[in-house]
């Protein structure tokens, strides 16, 4: 499991993203409106029916005690900072309009109109919900990186690099199994 881990930081770092096909969601939002609106409008994206966390309060839980309630895959990426395969999630190739929530405790991370494709295997973000991840630096490839964690459960969720699209730069590659999609309610 630790070796995948490795690997799939590395294949992470080598992929080059092909950032020439942006998903529709990420080209009408860049053409109609602002990073900062999309960032704070995602509500209208989540479906009236959804269940998420009512705040980004922090919890005082013990990561352990997510096992119980978590698939050991999920919980392995979440709590034991692990990285699934590339390729391996269906959130990757999810394109309905929608809100991504944090697996574990349901704080809602991003939305629809921040997701793009990347190609590098992990579904990816230009941005993020305002003050629903916190960054910390990461030398567990030898080189550092910015790891990002949900501020509600401290669940591990991936690694932010600067090879993202415009106007942000920023690719917020997250591990599917750390999320769970939302899709708004269609009329």
């Amino acid at each position: 499991m630790k070796r995948r881990n490795i690997l799939a930081g590395a294949i992470g770092l080598i992929a080059l993203p092909i950032l020439s096909s942006k998903s529709k969601f990420v080209q009408a939002a860049m053409n109609s409106e602002s990073i900062e609106s999309i960032q704070l409008q995602w509500r209208k994206l989540l479906a009236e029916s959804a269940t998420v966390a009512k705040d980004s309060k922090p919890l005082d839980r013990d990561p352990s005690s997510w096992r119980k309630e978590l698939p050991q895959d999920a919980f392995e990426v979440l709590f034991e900072e692990d990285t699934e395969r590339p390729f391996s999630s269906k959130l990757n190739d999810e394109k309905r309009p929608g809100v991504f929530v944090c697996r574990a405790c349901d704080l809602p991370l991003f939305s629809s109109e921040m997701k793009f494709d990347s190609g590098t295997g992990w579904p990816s973000f230009f941005t993020t919900i305002p003050n629903h991840v916190a960054t910390k630096r990461d030398f567990k490839l030898i080189w550092p990186r910015t790891e990002y964690h949900c501020v509600k459960c401290g669940g591990h969720q991936g690694h932010v690099f600067e090879d993202g699209p415009e106007p942000t730069g920023n690719r917020w590659c997250n591990n599917g199994l750390a999320l769970r999609f939302i899709p708004a309610e269609t009329a």
